[in-house]
């Protein structure tokens, strides 16, 4: 680990801040470690979500380090591409439920690291880009890929080929996030939803999640017969019998992630 990315557990939730004043930028030692960190979180039966967010209260994180690109290298500049790609690949593909609590400025990979994330809440104040071309570059951290998902052809082409820049009501209006609360706020209500997951089976969430994933890259057709097995490869899980028990019993289910 490293200190540029803190790490504690709220009950099953893993919080994480990214801490690399003043702008919370990432590097290869921070986004190895977020990916070091969700490998472990993914193992960690006691783990059902997770949020991020930036420390401070200006921004969320501005993204990439542009010292690292000023030299020109394109070794550096592959290297840098891999660890943006690994760590927010790593990300998205966390089992639980990940929520972005977007509490300032979120620009380039700042954005990209809250795009890879299932649910993000924005403060009043924020702004997102993904300004890259501005400096001779392009979205490497899954933007040019998650934006359009989300937001539509239209407003990614804005947001990334005009480099436009969007409040947080924008941002909802357009599907950027999920809602918008008051400043200092975000933190707070990220975590309220991701204790809210923590009622569900994170067994359940996981194959969920694995399901509407999917439904980005493949043909809604051939998930039919994959959403059944999942369906049915539930009923070996120790979380199936104990959550339709406990509902039968009218009791509070006691979930073991397995």
């Amino acid at each position: 680990m490293t200190d540029k990315l803190l790490h504690e557990m709220r009950g099953n939730t893993a919080l994480i801040t990214i801490n690399n004043p003043a702008a919370n930028t990432w590097d290869e030692e921070s986004l190895k470690a977020l990916k070091s960190l969700i490998d472990e979180l993914n193992s960690d039966a006691n783990c059902y979500s997770l949020v991020i967010t930036g420390q401070g209260e200006k921004f969320f994180s501005a993204g990439a380090d542009l010292n690292l690109f000023a030299a020109g290298d394109t070794d550096v500049a592959r290297q840098m591409a891999e660890n943006f790609h690994g760590a927010f690949q790593a990300l998205s593909q966390f089992r639980g439920v990940s929520v972005a609590a977007i509490n300032g400025y979120a620009m380039g990979g700042g954005l990209e690291c809250a795009l890879a994330c299932d649910i993000r809440i924005a403060e009043e104040q924020a702004q997102m880009a993904l300004p890259e071309a501005t400096v001779g570059l392009l979205p490497c951290g899954l933007g040019t890929q998650h934006l359009p998902w989300l937001v539509g052809e239209g407003w990614a082409k804005r947001m990334i080929l005009c480099g436009e820049r969007v409040g947080a009501e924008t941002a909802k209006e357009i599907g950027l996030v999920e809602e918008v609360v008051g400043k200092g706020e975000a933190l707070q209500k990220a975590l309220d939803l991701a204790a809210a997951a923590g009622n569900q089976s994170p067994t359940s969430v996981s194959a969920c999640k694995r399901l509407i994933m999917a439904a980005r890259s493949g043909n809604m057709n051939d998930s039919f017969p994959v959403e059944r097995d999942e369906f049915v490869d539930l009923f070996s899980t120790a979380d199936q019998k104990e959550g339709v028990n406990a509902f039968l019993e009218k009791r509070k289910p006691e979930w073991k992630n397995a």
